[in-house]
């Protein structure tokens, strides 16, 4: 690809050179606004391997970059031919960047899953525990010690803990005076937390402390699998979600959260981007009849594909286990359990964006030479 291939005030807003770019952070020195109206390339030259000019080439490809003096105000810019070719990255948030999974069976090579010992030890396994959650939504930890607040202590090696009304962690048990039914025995079906909060936190961690309990096991659905199932199926169930926000509220003695989003989120491209899905937390819907009715009916396709057994990965947490996943594209559910059995888990929640940067930082760490 030529320089000339492109946008001549794209090529130049993405100039690398000190006058453009501070040398420490990488961060740009000037606005949109100083860059010349009339923008051209003046002379175009190509360099050779090593970066500076060479004294000709094979043809108008065959260069390893390209030297661009600008008119009209003559900027020099340096451009590497592998730099030009890059193809453009998906968003890490949308549906393009993950591996969709439909059904338990989808995971043929099984669970994502380490021993807490070497996610400690060793950077490519903690790499490939924190790219399953980024591509699958989920990853299992095992043997974490069985200690107070260790799933805090988990998400710190990769972001940080984000502290809500529930406090910086959450004890999921049977309560006297429950604030939330995750905090009783019954049954919890497929759903996504927190759904009344803008933003949503983007990653949960759950610490299985105890489970001695008859029942009370864990259930995990693909939720943008599910809505891609929808949008081929039934396109005018999906443009309802899509297109409809809805009010999510949550209320008790000292807390009063509520958010107006869409089931479905997309980006400007109409690819998923995020899935709130809570029955328990959904308020009242107060539409024109129409508007209303076809919600209605896309919530119950939408329910049915998500409450399908056969798209739940159903498995039972044992002490030292400690889920991770992402809470805004998986849905989580429990079945129920005797009262009289002891299940306690720990939890707490945490950001997608800090697990990524903690992806990327140990992607370059990894193609580093030896």
């Amino acid at each position: 690809m030529l320089p000339t291939d492109v946008p001549a005030l794209w090529l130049r807003d993405n100039c690398a050179c000190a006058d453009c770019r501070d040398p420490l952070t990488g961060q740009k020195l000037y606005q949109i606004t100083d860059l010349p109206e009339e923008l051209a390339v003046g002379t175009l030259t190509p360099l050779d391997g090593a970066g500076s000019v060479g004294p000709g080439s094979d043809g108008p490809g065959s260069a390893d970059g390209w030297e661009v003096v600008w008119a009209p105000d003559g900027h020099v810019s340096r451009y590497t031919a592998q730099w030009l070719g890059q193809a453009a990255e998906p968003d890490p948030r949308t549906e393009d960047a993950k591996d969709l999974w439909g059904s338990a069976a989808s995971l043929a090579d099984g669970l994502p899953e380490t021993t807490w010992s070497a996610y400690l030890a060793d950077d490519a396994e903690r790499l490939r525990m924190l790219e399953a959650v980024a591509r699958l939504g989920f990853c299992l930890l095992r043997d974490v010690p069985l200690r107070d607040g260790q799933s805090q202590q988990v998400a710190r090696t990769f972001g940080f803990v984000r502290e809500t009304n529930y406090g910086a962690q959450f004890e999921v048990r049977v309560e006297e005076r429950p604030n939330n039914l995750a905090f009783t025995n019954v049954a919890i079906t497929p759903h996504t937390d927190n759904p009344y909060r803008d933003p949503v936190p983007t990653l949960q961690l759950l610490h299985c402390l105890v489970n001695d309990a008859e029942g009370g096991d864990s259930g995990l659905v693909d939720g943008f699998a599910a809505a891609a199932a929808l949008r081929e199926s039934d396109f005018q169930a999906f443009a309802a979600l899509t297109g409809t926000p809805v009010p999510f509220v949550f209320r008790d003695d000292v807390t009063e959260l509520s958010a107006h989003l869409p089931l479905i989120g997309t980006d400007p491209a109409g690819r998923i981007r995020e899935v709130r899905f809570n029955n328990r937390s959904l308020g009242t819907l107060r539409l024109p009849a129409a508007q209303s009715e076809a919600f209605y009916a896309g919530y119950r396709a939408f329910a049915r594909l998500l409450l399908d057994p056969e798209r739940q990965l159903t498995f039972k947490l044992g002490p030292g286990d400690c889920l991770v996943f992402d809470n805004t594209r998986l849905m989580h559910a429990r079945t129920a359990f005797a009262r009289g059995g002891a299940r306690h888990l720990q939890g707490c929640y945490a950001d997608l964006d800090g697990l990524l940067s903690t992806v990327g930082v140990l992607r370059r760490k990894e193609a580093q030479p030896c």
